[in-house]
């Protein structure tokens, strides 16, 4: 009877779920099935099958992305919902197989990499005629999981589902997250990779998007790198790279028009794909969120956020904000996102030179810094309730970053008194200063973020060191290779030691006349600005709209790593009502919600971490 009625409403079962699996239809699949660790030669997809889990169980779900699946909330509560959406028990339609990928990490051309921890299940087309792709990710070995169990466990996983759709609701593009189910079956991590592994829940989370091609995804036809004399391991089947781009500009770019076959129908699906990454890392900055491994095989073909792994959100700002515990020169820090994500495109596009010019791509390249400023202005512009342009914004941004940086503002926060900031009405800025002080850190809570590395006298012998071999040019040779230091690093650490210096001399009185200093500065040139806006807009609901625009574009709550932490540690003792609570609190960003906690900054909490 309860499938006769949701039926009648238009809604699906686990058992009912409409199938297309285009994508193992469209692009060859390995012929080869024994599920061994191996190169996967001259296919994009092998089949494998989950490895059952014992004792699962839901953590949390998302009614809002499973809805895309047409899932109702009946549906997810279901005494076999944890089975199916952990792989123990296979849903009907479903056709698992992992996708082989390659990508540079750090700089460097890897060779295959592919689903080691994550698998295709399927692709669902819902009662609107969308199509979903669902993948699992932790359930089970395929063959490009190397010498790793293909698990995941609660800890990781749970940080991706919630951030996944923390993001959503953020307004940035991302793929969603269903479901996370943890199982009672265990597995060793080393969290700290310092030789104390403890026994983690392995967990499954499902995963949502209308596919999850990559960058990567195109490398496995990669020619000989000069750097690392790795091949993509479908190197020289220039029919298969066709095959994959027909596939990606049918599917996911119908509106270009012309087939693969025109060189310009492919330079067109390239101008979007570098437009829709540019547009992505914009929203990113504009949020304060840091990726963390922003290698070639974690970006979207369609301009997603993918792959969440030691993801930050920045508290203190800092643009040099680190996430990734592993990232030790900086590569990939909030200040590197947009560059790195340009060179991403651009290894992307010398995949697609392999059929195309090489010269109409670089072109298309050249527009990223337009693209990009174009979308980064227009999103700071909503932040700060600037209802017009002016060709002086991008200096006044600049300035107010400067002067969170050097005030240690907490980000979120910063935009939050602004946005309650009345500077039409009262032209004393000495109430809002009082506000934006109590946002700066003080001179002992600067200290507590300030965390060199290596000791002040190892410092400035390493620093010795690199001016002696490269003559003060840091970014030529690196005489600390050999030992793993990045030079970044040690110039870092020096600049670290120079601010304790600079603290530890600094009485609270100068640290509070610094900070009213900066902040009476800016906020000046902010007022002018806004009374500027003012004029020019001409409208008598000038401080509501003003203020409309603002509480739309920032968010109250992030997921902040310390809030996390809490869910994970409850979590892991078997109570998950504080994940759910956070999954609600995210879902609405810009209310506030009832618990202060969850809008405040962990002071110290530099935000860098591990995750496997």
């Amino acid at each position: 009877m309860r499938y006769g009625r949701l039926r009648n409403l238009g809604m699906k079962t686990l058992e009912t779920l409409t199938f297309d699996n285009a994508a193992l239809r469209d692009l060859p699949v390995d012929t080869i099935t024994e599920n061994t660790p191996r190169q996967v030669k001259n296919a994009c997809f092998s089949k494998v099958q989950p490895t059952p889990l014992s004792g699962p169980s839901t953590v949390v779900y998302s009614s809002s992305a499973m809805s895309l699946l047409d899932l109702p909330e009946s549906e997810l509560q279901r005494q076999e919902f944890p089975g199916y959406l952990c792989g123990s028990k296979s849903i009907p339609g479903a056709d698992y197989a992992s996708h082989c990928y390659c990508g540079h990490q750090f700089g460097y051309f890897s060779g295959q990499l592919g689903d080691g921890a994550t698998m295709y299940v399927g692709e669902v087309i819902n009662n609107d005629s969308q199509r979903w792709e669902i993948q699992f990710k932790g359930a089970g070995k395929t063959p490009f999981s190397r010498t790793a169990d293909g698990r995941k466990v609660l800890r990781s996983s749970l940080r991706e589902f919630l951030c996944s759709e923390a993001m959503f609701h953020l307004g940035v593009p991302t793929t969603r997250a269903g479901s996370c189910v943890v199982s009672t079956d265990t597995v060793v991590r080393d969290i700290l990779y310092d030789g104390h592994p403890i026994n983690e829940k392995c967990t499954v989370i499902l995963r949502i998007a209308p596919t999850f091609i990559r960058f990567g995804s195109f490398e496995i036809f990669k020619t000989i790198d000069r750097a690392t004399s790795r091949v993509g391991p479908s190197v020289g089947k220039t029919d298969i790279l066709k095959q994959l781009l027909s596939y990606t500009k049918n599917r996911f770019y119908p509106d270009i028009a012309g087939d693969i076959e025109d060189e310009e129908t492919v330079v067109a699906m390239y101008r979007e794909i570098m437009e829709r990454t540019a547009l992505l890392v914009a929203h990113w900055q504009t949020v304060g969120f840091c990726h963390g491994v922003l290698n070639t095989d974690n970006m979207s073909i369609l301009g997603l956020t993918i792959d969440y792994g030691p993801y930050g959100f920045m508290e203190t700002f800092d643009p040099g904000f680190i996430c990734n515990g592993s990232d030790k020169g900086g590569r990939y820090s909030y200040e590197a996102q947009p560059a790195m994500c340009k060179w991403n495109v651009k290894k992307l596009g010398e995949m697609f030179a392999l059929v195309v010019s090489q010269q109409k791509l670089d072109e298309v390249l050249l527009s990223w810094e337009q693209v990009y400023d174009r979308e980064y202005n227009t999103l700071m512009r909503k932040k700060l309730g600037l209802l017009n342009e002016n060709s002086s914004d991008a200096d006044l941004f600049s300035k107010l970053f400067e002067t969170m940086r050097e005030t240690h503002s907490d980000f979120t926060t910063t935009f939050l008194l602004l946005q309650s900031a009345d500077f039409l009405e009262n032209a004393n800025l000495d109430g809002l200063v009082d506000q934006m002080l109590r946002n700066c850190l003080s001179v002992e809570e600067v200290k507590k973020t300030l965390k060199p590395t290596f000791s002040k006298s190892d410092c400035a012998a390493l620093l010795k060191v690199v001016h002696q071999f490269s003559g003060g040019n840091a970014g030529g040779f690196n005489p600390l290779a050999m030992y793993g230091i990045e030079v970044d690093s040690v110039l870092r650490d020096h600049q670290i030691h120079q601010d304790l210096d600079q603290y530890n001399k600094m009485t609270a009185e100068d640290r509070n006349k610094q900070c009213r200093d900066k902040w009476l500065e800016w906020l000046a040139l902010y007022k002018d600005r806004v009374d500027e806006d003012c004029q020019k807009s001409n409208l008598s609901n000038y401080k509501e709209a003003r203020i409309d625009v603002q509480k739309k574009s920032n968010p109250v709550v992030v997921p902040r790593n310390h809030i996390l932490q809490r869910a994970i540690d409850r979590a892991e003792l078997g109570d998950n009502s504080l994940a759910r609570r956070l999954l609600e609190v995210f879902e609405r960003p810009y209310e506030t919600p009832p618990e202060q906690w969850l809008a405040e900054r962990d002071v110290g909490d530099k935000g860098a971490c591990t995750v496997t």
